[in-house]
């Protein structure tokens, strides 16, 4: 059953959680005990706060963070931001990956996203890809959620100089902050909007259009999700098709490509092969795909192009398109099938840190096959004769509550990456 996450309003002082990288493979694991939530105390407006702050700094950014979704349930491999919602998540993941609690943590810029367009907040986490390099947050029509405007005030961007100086980039029909200078980017329909974004990026980049781009479908998000964290890694434009069509925004992005290569995410189901013919027009056309959400995301998790050679170490390189996740020693987010607007909101952990996939699960009690499978063959970090502390370990951040993954699922994923000797990992 595909759940919805729901409130766990937790303001800290951040501590980042990080990772390194290495090899290993697989063994037999059961799950753990279910990691105990940290201590948090309610201030009299009814928002929780940590006791675990790291100092003076992190105590006023507590009381000034209502509402965002800070990591706040660790074990030693995993790392949860258990906000309310897709918008608080999104608060807490842009303060994970900009602290902005002395000089030099702070972002340049920051994108607003509408929550009302799935498929432009998507495309929006190309932007924190250089040379922009902005997190994204979330915000209807309205006025700025309180996640969102308080996230604003800590991250204090201090302006972007490939953008003529600006601090925040509204994607769609998102309010203007107050006092933040502001580029925009319009759109009158979701393909339009990612149109828009990848014409944008370009500009930003002297000109210069990716040779990749992605192509998802507006008709089922799922099967997009991945697409948002290699964006924001990669620089590569999200682009979309219905099953069936090639609207006319995405023809004239494609145009402005010149003969891209062009990646396919979503089985026949979801992007026809009749659409791939009609892509083939304007680049060379590969499809990446699973039967399911979460199978779907694997795919995208471990393909590259050109083609791992057999026998050989398979590592993304210079050139290539793909994570291509075959060893130990990443970082990995994990997101809800249901929940598309959270691949958005934890697209800087792909663009930054760990630098990994997003994978997805459809049932929130447990991992989905294809998800543990995928850490069994490929996630198990393993240690020689030199002992632990010279092997190279993952990491993984879960985005949302219990009821997007459990704490017993949680648990499995952390015992799935702890390092073990080599010899008990064959």
């Amino acid at each position: 059953m595909r759940l919805r996450a729901s409130a766990a309003i937790v303001c800290a002082g951040l501590a980042i959680v990080a990772a390194g990288c290495g090899g290993g493979s697989k063994q037999q694991h059961s799950s753990t005990e279910a990691p105990a939530a940290s201590t948090t105390s309610a201030s009299s407006s009814g928002a929780q706060t940590s006791t675990s702050s790291s100092g003076g700094n992190g105590a006023a950014a507590a009381q000034t963070a209502n509402g965002l979704g800070f990591p706040r349930v660790a074990t030693r491999n995993t790392t949860r931001v258990a906000g309310k919602d897709a918008v608080a998540d999104a608060a807490g993941v842009a303060l994970a990956v900009y602290p902005s609690a002395v000089p030099g943590t702070h972002p340049a810029v920051v994108t607003v996203a509408p929550t009302d367009d799935w498929e432009a907040a998507l495309a929006a986490s190309v932007l924190m890809a250089p040379p922009i390099h902005a997190p994204v947050l979330l915000s209807g029509s309205g006025s700025l959620p309180v996640p969102t405007a308080n996230a604003l005030k800590l991250l204090a961007p201090t302006g972007s100089g490939s953008l003529s100086g600006a601090q925040v980039v509204l994607v769609g029909g998102v309010p203007k902050p107050s006092g933040l200078r502001a580029a925009t980017i319009g759109g009158s329909d979701p393909y339009s909007a990612a149109a828009e974004i990848d014409r944008f990026v370009t500009a930003a980049d002297g000109g210069r259009a990716s040779p990749d781009v992605v192509i998802a479908s507006s008709s089922d998000p799922a099967y997009a999700m991945p697409a948002a964290g290699w964006a924001a890694e990669s620089g590569d434009p999200i682009l979309f098709v219905t099953p069936s069509s090639i609207p006319k925004p995405t023809i004239g992005a494609l145009q402005a490509h010149q003969k891209p290569k062009i990646y396919v995410l979503g089985p026949p189901s979801v992007v026809s092969d009749s659409v791939l013919k009609q892509l083939g027009r304007y680049g060379t056309v590969k499809r990446i795909s699973g039967t399911d959400p979460a199978s779907n995301s694997v795919a995208f998790a471990v393909y590259r192009d050109p083609p791992c050679r057999f026998g050989q170490a398979c590592v993304h390189v210079p050139g290539s398109f793909g994570w291509a996740m075959r060893g130990p020693g990443h970082g990995y987010t994990l997101l809800n099938a249901s929940q598309p607007l959270t691949a958005a909101a934890s697209a800087a952990l792909s663009g930054s840190a760990d630098y990994g996939p997003q994978l997805v699960v459809d049932d929130g009690s447990t991992l989905s096959k294809p998800v543990l499978n995928f850490f069994l063959n490929y996630a198990t970090p393993g240690y020689t004769q030199e002992g632990p502390t010279a092997a190279v370990y993952d990491h993984a951040w879960i985005i949302g509550d219990e009821r997007v993954l459990s704490a017993a699922a949680q648990a499995e994923v952390d015992e799935l990456m702890q390092v073990i000797p080599a010899s008990a990992s064959k």
